[in-house]
């Protein structure tokens, strides 16, 4: 239970928004580490598998379009994330390089983990860097660089969640570091897979000859992974709202709610895009590859689906943008307030008390299991809907009549 609120003594609690280059420097280091993540992902387990069944001649190409775009945002991780240590250890507000670059491997566990950050993903990028070479990208080696490549990449998306102290619930802590590399591996995975598919309509990377078949296996296969990506972050985000959130009213009556709300609508119009694709789009990209000229697969292709990845993937940055943003917890922001409200006299902002962290029950593990099997019931059954969507249209085209 809190303690008594009339006992307690504190100012109006201030739970402003944050500076704006704060949310843009962490941006750009999750943008990174995110795309180079996401990047391999695509051409190791959709783009290039695909390429291999359905246009072997593009595999080349579009392995080393992928791995270009990942060795470049495997290094400019290095910056990034310098550029976040430095704005944090400069006392006025600036940027200590030097700070920055002197607290990678000092010793203390946040120096360590910012040192992995770094170098696994500069490891990254040197695996697959010479994959942006086709000789090299249509060589066995292909498969062995972009594996090692992706496992370097979420050991350095990974470790920005890693806990800098030793727990004293190594438990709840494990479980919690846990639900974060599902968030973080889940929203690399898929909002880096998206700009990869952007990347990949671009001209020059798959024969047009070759488009239909291509695009018809590869979407189908991102969307799989996609459907699981979606789960991973929706089960995650679930148990963080319950963590920090009490009730549907903090999310308008305090700063984290109103920044999480925003978030969660950005969250929703992204799943509403991937509705469109999942059962309006990709059903019709599948039939197309049977339906021959009668109405070219390029007019779907170039028109409609990367302009729609295309706002996906301004939607993906912009979510990643908000994000930094949430501070603290809305259960702290409304007790303080609420402490604060029935205060007499005022003490610093810093020595309000905040509430014990939430007790895992029962109840909790109860409605826990129900929403995981609800999520992992409505991920696959609409991916199996969409399946059988693409199948009837394709076996309508497949028995109309050709016209005279």
């Amino acid at each position: 239970m809190p303690p008594a609120l009339t006992s307690l003594a504190a100012a109006a609690p201030s739970t402003p928004l944050g500076p704006f280059v704060d949310s843009a420097v962490a941006w750009s280091t999750w943008v990174t580490l995110m795309g180079l993540v996401g990047l391999i992902a695509l051409a190791l387990l959709s783009a290039g598998p695909a390429a291999v069944r359905t246009a072997p001649s593009a595999l080349p190409a579009v392995t080393a379009r992928l791995a270009l775009a990942a060795a470049v945002a495997g290094v400019l991780a290095l910056p990034a994330v310098l550029t976040d240590l430095a704005h944090h250890a400069s006392a006025g507000g600036g940027y200590d390089y030097t700070a920055a670059w002197n607290s990678l491997y000092d010793g203390s566990n946040a120096g360590r983990l910012s040192g992995i950050e770094v170098t696994f993903a500069l490891v990254a990028a040197a695996l697959v860097a010479p994959l942006a070479a086709r000789p090299v990208a249509a060589g066995r080696a292909r498969t062995w660089l972009l594996s090692a490549g992706l496992v370097a990449g979420s050991v350095a998306l990974g470790s920005t969640k890693f806990p800098t102290k030793t727990p004293a619930d190594w438990g709840r802590t494990g479980f919690e570091t846990l639900i974060w590399m599902l968030h973080l591996l889940g929203g690399g995975v898929w909002l880096g897979g998206l700009a990869g598919l952007l990347l990949l309509a671009a001209p020059g990377a798959i024969p047009a000859a070759e488009r239909r078949a291509f695009w018809s296996t590869a979407i189908r296969r991102f969307s799989l992974g996609a459907t699981g990506c979606v789960a991973a972050i929706t089960l995650s985000g679930l148990f963080l709202y319950w963590e920090h959130v009490d009730g549907l009213t903090q999310l308008v009556t305090t700063m984290y709610g109103r920044v999480l709300g925003v978030k969660i609508l950005i969250f929703g119009g992204l799943l509403l895009l991937g509705m469109f694709n999942q059962f309006w789009l990709h059903p019709r990209i599948d039939a197309a590859r049977d339906e021959g000229d009668q109405r070219p697969l390029v007019t779907v292709l170039l028109r409609r689906f990367p302009l729609v990845v295309a706002v996906e993937v301004l939607l993906g940055m912009a979510l990643l943008f908000v994000a930094p943003f949430l501070h603290g917890s809305a259960r702290n922001q409304a007790y303080q307030a609420q402490v604060a409200e029935q205060s007499a006299t005022a003490v610093p902002a810093k020595k309000l008390p905040k509430l014990a962290p939430k007790q895992v029950g029962t109840d909790t593990w109860v409605w826990g299991t129900a929403e995981t099997v609800a999520v992992v019931v409505l991920m696959g059954g609409g991916y199996r809907l969409s399946g059988r969507l693409a199948g009837r249209r394709t076996a309508a085209v497949t028995s109309a009549p050709l016209p005279n």
